[in-house]
């Protein structure tokens, strides 16, 4: 996975470069316009009911939007990810390992109660 999270980032990188965008790609304004394409994403979901969302990949042009806006907030975390110097493939899976620790199977198994709410 390493190895194709590196390889987007290069991408990225160098579609941003050919362009000289770097020179606007602050860590803020990264984070920033990452937030903005994830309200993009949350946008496709407006006004819609569980059933209508739930089937947004099967409509093609409603696919293909969903598609662009997860690529959009991807593109941004990697950019942000390499501006920061974040490992995001390391970052994951320590994050793993925490969220395993604080939800154990046994006790959170069909639950989605907080780690730290009282039972």
């Amino acid at each position: 996975m390493a190895g194709d999270l590196d390889e987007l980032t290069r991408l990225v990188a160098a579609f941003r470069d050919a362009r000289d965008w770097a020179q606007f790609h602050s860590l803020r304004n990264l984070i920033v316009s990452l937030n903005l394409e994830a309200s993009e994403l949350l946008e496709l979901t407006q006004w819609k009911s569980d059933d209508e969302i739930a089937s947004l990949s099967a409509d093609l042009h409603e696919r293909e939007a969903l598609e662009d806006e997860c690529a959009d907030v991807l593109l941004y975390l990697l950019l942000i990810a390499e501006r920061a110097g974040i490992d995001l493939d390391a970052a994951t899976r320590i994050k793993l390992a925490k969220n395993e620790a604080k939800y154990p199977v046994a006790l959170f198994h069909g639950s989605r109660r907080k780690y730290n709410a009282p039972e």
